[in-house]
């Protein structure tokens, strides 16, 4: 089972990052892999927490693949859970939390995921571990553009 996990200082506020992590819509953009994303359904939760439904399409070269989360948003709590609904994988977890450092926030990001398909997963695997890799920096790149470009220490 595939599983990645990351870790980086960015000079930005928690709640920008998270904000920008929770602007699922705009995934299409700039995330790599991402070629289409909507949002099902919105509904909101107890104490602030809101939650969405949505489809993902991915794809590489002649491969696509759309699958189906629920996003839970703590704002509160600068954190984000992504849990799988339906799709390819036989299970896909990840996790979000933004937290607060001296010179900005700390971002960790873990996924945990399997395709049903054995051939899909070959297929998929070596590009989605590099596509995660490329994650931290897709999302650094993207907070630049919307909140314009600071570096570590700002």
């Amino acid at each position: 089972m595939p599983v990645f996990n990351s870790s980086r200082s960015v000079g930005y506020a928690p709640e920008d990052m998270f904000a920008l992590v929770a602007d699922v819509e705009h995934y299409p953009e700039f995330l790599p892999l991402c070629e289409a994303l909507k949002v099902r359904r919105r509904s909101s939760l107890d104490v602030g927490r809101k939650m969405l439904i949505a489809d993902m399409t991915i794809g590489y070269k002649a491969i696509r693949e759309t699958f189906t989360s629920r996003v839970t948003l703590d704002p509160a709590n600068n954190k984000i859970l992504v849990e799988y609904v339906d799709g390819p994988f036989s299970h896909m977890q990840n996790r979000w939390s933004f937290v607060s450092e001296n010179s900005g926030t700390r971002v960790e990001f873990f996924i945990d995921y399997q395709f049903k398909s054995r051939m899909l997963g070959i297929l998929m695997g070596a590009m989605f571990d590099t596509a995660f890799r490329k994650f931290s920096d897709a999302f650094v790149e993207r907070a630049g553009v919307v909140y314009g470009k600071r570096d570590k220490s700002a």
